[in-house]
């Protein structure tokens, strides 16, 4: 297990801050030392959080060329037939995976390819679970495609989370299994599938980023 690099920052401004209310409920009131305990217990707490939400396990991807991997920890909350408007244009099956701030927040590609399509959307930040915050929310929009097919993956931001981060762009050579990006503190990540593709997940089920299998493209 290892801290993911977007949580070095929040990590010492975490620690700073604790050093500082340390400091400073042994000066101002140093004998009270019930005030000490409460305050060391708070701080730890505060610290082991933030410390697991930027966790970054080690995951071990499926192989098989036809295999859609879920791209984040979570929840599957929407599964259904949709209009996708903005690249492909024509009817995608959508699986949608909520991410609580208990999650991984790594994002991992689901498919081996090439980004063919890359967009960052400025919105607004309504729950993440909600359908609407699909396209109003703030997102980013990857299309990643292959010698089987192409799907799209949105990264979402939610009411908490206000920072997504990526690391890809058009044209990049991306590996399945691998990080393109993270999303903090609660979020939202769609992935839009061909119709004939297999899915191989259910409503309300949890999935594991880079380990669960999604879906199978239909074979050659």
């Amino acid at each position: 297990m290892s801290i993911h690099r977007e949580g070095y920052l929040p990590l010492l401004i975490t620690l700073a801050i604790i050093a500082v209310v340390i400091f400073s409920i042994h000066y101002f009131w140093p004998s009270a030392k019930l005030a000490h305990y409460i305050t060391y217990g708070v701080c730890a707490i505060i610290f082991l959080l933030i410390l697991q939400f930027f966790r970054n396990p080690v995951r071990q991807t499926p192989q098989g060329e036809n295999l859609v991997i879920a791209p984040a920890d979570g929840k599957v909350v929407v599964m259904e037939k949709v209009f996708e408007k903005e690249y492909f244009k024509d009817e995608r099956i959508q699986v949608s995976i909520f991410m609580s701030p208990l999650n991984v927040h790594v994002n991992r590609n689901p498919i081996s390819g090439k980004v063919d399509y890359f967009k960052y959307h400025p919105g607004k930040y309504l729950m993440a679970w909600l359908p609407k915050s699909s396209e109003l929310n703030e997102h980013t929009s990857i299309v990643v495609g292959n010698e089987h097919d192409s799907i799209m993956v949105k990264q979402i931001a939610g009411a908490v989370a206000r920072r997504i981060r990526w690391y890809v762009k058009e044209g990049d050579e991306v590996k399945r299994g691998k990080e393109f990006g993270f999303i903090k503190f609660g979020s939202r990540v769609d992935v839009f599938l061909p119709l004939d593709a297999e899915i191989n997940v259910k409503l309300n089920q949890e999935v594991v980023g880079g380990e669960t299998i999604l879906a199978k493209f239909k074979s050659d």
